[in-house]
């Protein structure tokens, strides 16, 4: 009992504190000391027996295997974002979509470029980074409030592209190990929600950004935004090509490199902004120091959390919780979903939330006749929901380290559209495979 109550209680003691806004370097590791003695788990690994768990060894773990897998896509896709700004690129871009679709099309263009390179299989961290500057210039030439940016980055990024069928992103992929089944799977009910999804997730942020105006919200200049008023711009072709490059990379290289693609794609990337618009850089130098401190930022506060995940999943609770998540009754696909988003919720990772679930659910589903393919999209798309909480990685590097908000600002709008949206999304995928579609 004690244990349930410091997993839960860690929990939602992380979520309390990072809505609050505390430091993240200070608040995870404090919320996974809360789980670790309330479950009964040794402090240190010198006063732990055996190969047991403990507190710092897991937590530390977690932390450090975050960074050494991601640090140099974080540290490329920082600097990217950054050159972007620096050399004109991002705002010349944004004014020759602003000229072509209108004032009133700024969101979309934001989402259909998040949704273009999510899909291309660039990084979901890396897309926010990539695209956040043209975003900024979009929403101070349409005078938008600048506090959803964030849910705009995600709602292209983590929604109606991430999960659906063909992404190249990992959460559609992780499946295909236990299901013996392709990233195509169940593509007809995919086509369904991810329009679905699109549709409405793009009616609902509108929405929510009228609202906002029509209380008399508006965009709010920052000392370190870029001025471009007087400054000569590069062609937004020069300025694109960049962001055409990462995606071409990305996407060629991605099934012989895998996640390494995103090395060579974005180092291409960088590359190719010096050479096409290396005279119109302003400090050159500068950016690249930005960059790298925002990567620090950015990958220093998911790695807490991620540090968080790594001490909830030693906790006894959490084994139970799984057991307990995978053994629901009912339709295989309405409890293969349920345990994946309740899981990746506990985790703060939807693929964290399947690689746990999977290996349990998978044998046991597939023994009982339970289709494949409908099983791979249900779990994929519900991986995508709870997963978003605001104790998410991706969640708190766009929000604070990307877009330098708050969560009492910019979480509401984001979590709509990627937790209440996606769960509907599964409920949907479920009620069509339940009815025969696509099967």
């Amino acid at each position: 009992m004690l244990s349930f109550i410091g997993l839960i209680g860690g929990l939602a003691l992380l979520v309390y504190l990072t809505l609050k806004g505390m430091n993240l370097l200070v608040v995870a590791p404090f919320c996974g000391l809360f789980v670790a003695l309330l479950s009964g788990l040794s402090l240190f690994p010198q006063t732990s027996e055996g190969d047991t768990a403990d507190f710092l060894s897991n937590y530390m773990n977690s932390f450090a295997d975050f960074v050494s897998s991601w640090f140099p896509m974080f540290l490329l896709g920082a600097i990217f974002g950054k050159v972007m700004e620096d050399s004109g690129s991002a705002q010349s871009v944004s004014k020759w979509v602003i000229g072509k679709l209108g004032m009133e099309r700024a969101v979309l263009a934001i989402v259909l470029a998040c949704a273009l390179l999510t899909y291309g299989g660039v990084s979901l961290f890396v897309v926010a980074f990539s695209v956040y500057p043209m975003a900024i210039s979009l929403f101070k030439q349409a005078n938008l409030p600048r506090r959803f940016i964030p849910a705009t980055l995600a709602f292209g990024s983590v929604t109606f592209t991430m999960t659906s069928a063909g992404s190249p992103e990992i959460q559609n992929w992780i499946p295909i190990e236990y299901l013996g089944t392709s990233p195509y799977a169940g593509w007809e009910v995919s086509i369904i929600v991810a329009i679905f999804l699109a549709g409405a997730g793009y009616w609902w942020l509108k929405k929510m950004i009228q609202k906002a105006k029509d209380n008399g919200e508006a965009f709010e200049q920052r000392e370190d935004d870029p001025d471009v008023s007087d400054r000569e711009l590069p062609n937004p072709i020069l300025g694109i090509l960049p962001l055409v490059v990462v995606l071409l990379l990305s996407f060629t290289l991605h099934d012989t490199l895998e996640k390494s693609a995103l090395i060579v794609a974005l180092l291409g990337g960088n590359i190719a902004i010096y050479i096409l618009n290396r005279k119109y850089f302003q400090d050159f130098g500068e950016a690249l120091s930005e960059g790298t401190t925002g990567a620090l930022v950015a990958i220093g506060n998911t790695a807490a959390v991620v540090g968080f995940g790594g001490v909830a999943q030693a906790s006894p609770a959490f084994q139970q919780a799984v057991n307990a998540m995978t053994n629901i009754p009912g339709s295989p696909l309405v409890g293969g979903a349920i345990a994946v988003s309740i899981i990746a919720g506990l985790t703060g990772s939807a693929s964290g939330g399947q690689v746990i679930a999977l290996p349990i659910l998978a044998p046991h589903y597939l023994d009982m006749g339970v289709n494949p393919e409908a099983l791979h999209r249900s779990i994929a798309i519900s991986s995508g929901a709870l997963d978003s909480l605001p104790h998410n990685g991706y969640v708190v590097t766009t929000i604070r380290a990307i877009c330098d908000e708050t969560h009492q600002r910019a979480y509401w709008a984001m979590g709509a559209l990627t937790v209440v949206l996606p769960l509907i999304g599964t409920a949907l995928a479920i009620l069509l495979f339940s009815f025969g579609f696509g099967l």
